[in-house]
């Protein structure tokens, strides 16, 4: 199997790496369907980046090899960042009954009571939730359990969110919501944040710094998000895929 890795160091540009390069992924299921086909993607700078493409074409398959929940069949993956993967349903991944409690199962164990405090805290506010570490979880609108789930890979100090449809089971205002905060944390002064966003909601690729499409197992050239919306026709949409 093949980890995740640095790229090789190659001279100056090595001192501001990548944030995501995939060199030629090869992915199959065990039943010997192929998801991925010398899959290539680069990532070049922070940034809120979006693929789009239908359900089969590999995308969700994508985020979980990146993610390190499963391992590639054949190709690479370098990064220097820590990924974190935000589901498409929030209630997949908040597993505790308060915001609180669901953001410090994940904290590393050795901080101290003072700083796990002050990690949820942050995480809260950074998401649009200030003081509601005490909330239950089911008391959440969606849009504000996706926002929880997105606090979640901030408090563990994540660099690249991988966001898999986050929006599809939202309203229109959450959905905005949702764009929205990611786009912030993505354009931010300090500390920049990398997301890759894979999506069937043709609208949303207005918001981001690059898309491109996704097919069978491959995927193309990035474009500008606008331009890449005009070209395509509405993109079927069925079972989920893998």
């Amino acid at each position: 199997m093949i980890a995740s890795q640095p790229l090789p160091e190659e001279g100056p540009a090595s001192v501001f790496p990548p944030p995501l390069v995939l060199d030629s992924l090869d992915f199959a299921w065990p039943g010997g369907k192929t998801a991925l086909r010398g899959c290539g993607l680069r990532i070049e700078r922070p940034g809120l980046w979006m693929l789009v493409g239908s359900n089969g074409s590999g995308k969700s398959t994508l985020l979980r090899l990146i993610a390190g929940l499963l391992q590639p069949c054949g190709g690479a993956i370098h990064t220097q960042l820590k990924p974190a993967l935000v589901f498409q349903n929030p209630d997949h991944q908040l597993l505790l009954p308060s915001c609180a409690s669901d953001l410090q199962l994940g904290l590393p164990e050795q901080l101290s009571a003072a700083q796990r405090q002050a990690r949820v805290e942050l995480a809260l506010e950074q998401v649009g939730l200030a003081g509601m570490g005490a909330r239950p979880i089911h008391t959440l609108s969606g849009g504000q359990k996706q926002r929880l789930a997105i606090a979640g890979a901030l408090a563990t100090d994540a660099e690249l969110l991988l966001l898999d449809e986050p929006t599809a089971l939202l309203d229109p205002t959450s959905q905005q919501e949702v764009i929205t905060l990611i786009r912030r944390l993505c354009s931010r002064s300090e500390a920049p944040l990398t997301a890759l966003w894979i999506t069937h909601r043709l609208e949303e690729l207005d918001h981001c710094d690059g898309a491109a499409r996704m097919d069978a197992g491959r995927i193309g050239p990035w474009q500008n998000g606008a331009a890449l919306r005009v070209g395509l026709a509405p993109l079927p949409t069925g079972r989920a895929e893998r």
